[in-house]
This record gives C-alpha cells, structure tokens and sequence, in this order.
C-alpha cells in the first residue's frame, strides 16, 4: 500500500483517533479546552514569531515575545536565562511533586525564515505548559512546570550549554516536538541522526621565506622585504606559494573518495569558504565546515579520525598547515519508551497514526543530548508540504504558516500534556520511565 504524504491539495477530514481508552480522560477534557482556549492567541503568536525570523543567538524580539506571553499566562519568567537569548517560565502548584521539562524552540534559517517550522515549536510548548498548568489548577495537583525556552537549535546547539548550565537539572522528564513532512494528522516517534561538526582552516602562504641560520642575517631581511612587497601572482611564480584552496579542495575530494568505504547510514557533507580570494592571487587561506552524522553516537566517534585523516593528508600534500577542530556535537534522539508508547496511546486515540520512520529521522537535533541526559521524548508531526519542500526550504517556510499546520502542532500538543500531567501523578508510570531510561543507558554503554 502506497503511504500518503500530506500536501496542501490532499483532500483530508478532521483529526479523528480510534477514540481507544486513555489515562483519566476526565483530565484530558480540561488539556483539550484549555489549549482551545488559547487557540486565538497562540495563532497569533505563531504568526508574530513567523513573520519576524531571528537567527541564532540573535532571537532577541522572540525572546520578547514570548517571556511577556508567559507572564500573562501566570508563570514566573526568567529572561536572559544562562544564554542571552534563552528564558524560563516556571509554575508550582502545592507542595512537593515532579517536575516536567517543557522546551520552545525560536531560531530561523538563513534566507529562508522559519524553514524548520520552529515558529510552531515554539506555541506547542507554550500550549503544553499552559494546559498542565490548567490542569493543576483544575484538579488540585501538586506538580512543577519548566518551560525552556531554547535558542540556536540550528548549528549553535544552544541546548548544550543549558544543560551543562543546569537547565535541566530540576526535570523528572522533558518533552517537545517537531513538523516535519508525513501522513495526514500523524506523529512520528523516530529518532534522529548524531552529529560532529568539525572546522578546518587550511594556512598556506604566498612565498616561502627562507631563515635557514646559515643564510647572513642582512640576506633574510632583505627577502623578507622582497616578498612584503609583492602580491602572489598565480601565474609569475605559483611555485613558490601554497595554495590553501588546493588543500581545501583536495581535502574535499578525499572526502569523497572515502564514503565508498563508510557504511550506507554515514552522512559527511560540508562547505568551503574563502577569503579574499581572486583569480589572480594564489589563496593563502581556505575554511571547511564539515558535518559527520550518524544514526549512533559511537559509530560518529569511531568514524572522526577517518574524516580528520582526510584534512591532515590534504595539508601535506599542498604543504599547507591544517588546523582541524572538533565545533559542536550531539547525540542522536534517544525516545523514551515508556514515554512514547504513552503519548502514541493518546495521540492514536484522539488525532491519528504513529509511525517510527518520518519526522526528522534523517536529520539532527541538541534535544538528543537532552535525551542522553533524562528521559525524554521528541515526537515530530506531519504537516501539509508540497512535492520537494521539506524542513530546511522556503516552501516549508510557507507550510510552518498555514492553518492547518497550526492545528497540527496543537494536538500534538494536547498529547503531550497528557504525558507530563500523567508523569506528575501516576507513580507507577514515573518508576516505568525512570527504569527505561536507565534501561537505554546500559544499552548506550555497550555500544
């Protein structure tokens, strides 16, 4: 049977789950009318954040905008939280009781706005913290509420820093999500791919100045001012440069040559950049930006020194230096089970299908070192994208805009409440996290 991808022609009714029983459905009822409540302003919001994109670790307006929402909504907001573009938003309800984690997204992409949809993001974990809240204080529950939210998801890993800065440290578990193309009103429970990204500057040189001892001082200064006062002509004396370019290309090409050997699951791709470069002049100077991704962390670590082999050989061979850095990583989604299975029940009760195969499974995240760090889960929800305009393009800019889109990551949303309000007041259910997630590290360390 030929699987459905939601576009914006396909004819598709209302979300309709099996309607198959769920944790305290009385409780479910105040998630789903809170957050209809909000649907107006949350829209609003989305729009606000859509139409005005801010970069990585520039999201100052959004920051804004969404720290005031909060503290309209009755939660104590933190702005400036560890990063400057980062904030919290917490609510206490009694005394005592867990904690759920809660986290917004709000970076754009370069030239094309809110491609990865992060505007939609951001009003989901909105939407959950503010139903749980509700639900508090509707049925006198004792239970605490961090909502994150997370600047420079896209190549910044803002995530990171917050948690070696203590961000999470107070959370029993941590939830969020992410559109990405699929079936019509469906959730995706995939994972996600491991990352390193790695820079490389390659330093050559317009012409190699001699300062062997045992030429007379009054001979090197004199070179010295010789090859000061010249330009690196590309064709009166290229032989006595080196072409930083050539290194980065030829780096480029072993690269190339070295996927044949990796398995079919690897993904090596980067970028080369330059700098006052021209035709003419021999380039001293060339950066390569390299991502290395895998479907597991481990197999990331043991593929980095075949990959950094590739620059240093390419240094050697045009005699250029090669100064090679390990940037940023993360970790691959690690879903929680327990976690999954409960969110898959709701969702597949009230709205739609669960798959394990769309959402970002080809793409990478920070919130997988999240998921390293305490149970966790990251569904991601189909929304309509036309042929060719998945998550990192204008048209998935267009779709993140769209009404139905907005619908979509609402109940996602509502779902998502009722595995936090479950994990604050079911026992049983919070010991079954707690053993899986320490069930997943000892498979992580065998690895």
């Amino acid at each position: 049977m030929t699987e459905i991808i939601w576009r914006p022609d396909t004819p598709v009714g209302p979300a309709q789950g099996t309607g198959k029983p769920i944790y305290k459905p009385e409780i479910f009822k105040t998630i789903d009318s809170s957050i209809d409540a909000l649907n107006k302003e949350l829209r609003e919001l989305s729009l606000d954040i859509h139409s005005h994109p801010e970069l990585a670790w520039k999201e100052h307006r959004t920051h804004d905008v969404l720290t005031g929402f909060m503290s309209k909504q009755g939660f104590t907001v933190k702005q400036h939280h560890i990063l400057p573009t980062a904030w919290e938003a917490t609510y206490t309800h009694g005394t005592g009781g867990r904690t759920i984690g809660v986290n917004s997204e709000m970076d754009a992409l370069p030239g094309v706005g809110h491609a990865c949809g992060h505007n939609l993001i951001a009003i989901a974990g909105v939407a959950v913290a503010c139903a749980i809240k509700s639900v508090l204080e509707e049925w006198n529950i004792s239970g605490n509420i961090v909502l994150l939210g997370t600047p420079a998801e896209e190549g910044g890993q803002g995530k990171v820093p917050l948690l070696e800065g203590g961000a999470y440290d107070e959370m029993d578990a941590c939830v969020m999500c992410h559109p990405a193309p699929g079936p019509p009103h469906s959730a995706s429970l995939s994972g996600s791919l491991a990352l390193q990204r790695l820079s490389v500057e390659f330093h050559g040189h317009t012409y190699a100045i001699p300062t062997q001892a045992f030429y007379p001082v009054t001979c090197r200064v004199a070179m010295l001012i010789y090859v000061l006062s010249t330009s690196a002509h590309a064709a009166l004396a290229p032989w006595e440069a080196q072409n930083a370019l050539d290194a980065a290309v030829s780096a480029y090409t072993n690269i190339g040559l070295l996927r044949q050997q990796l398995k079919p699951s690897y993904r090596v791709h980067g970028i080369i950049e330059g700098r006052d470069w021209a035709a003419n002049i021999i380039p001293d100077y060339a950066k390569m930006t390299y991502y290395l991704r895998s479907g597991i962390w481990a197999e990331v670590v043991a593929a980095i020194p075949r990959v950094v082999a590739c620059f240093e050989a390419a240094g050697l061979a045009t005699g250029c230096k090669a100064d090679i850095k390990k940037v940023n990583s993360v970790r691959e989604l690690r879903q929680n089970k327990a976690l999954g299975d409960e969110f898959a029940n709701v969702f597949e009760s009230k709205y739609g299908l669960i798959d394990y195969k769309h959402g970002i499974a080809s793409a990478s995240t920070d919130f997988g070192n999240v998921t390293y760090a305490l149970p966790s889960i990251h569904p991601g929800f189909g929304i309509p994208t036309v042929v060719n305009g998945g998550n990192h393009t204008r048209a998935f800019a267009e779709s993140a805009g769209g009404e139905a889109a907005h619908k979509a990551a609402l109940n996602v949303a509502k779902a998502l409440a009722a595995v936090g309000v479950r994990l604050l007041t079911d026992d049983g259910f919070f010991n079954e996290v707690k053993n899986t997630f320490e069930e997943d590290k000892k498979i992580r360390e065998a690895i």
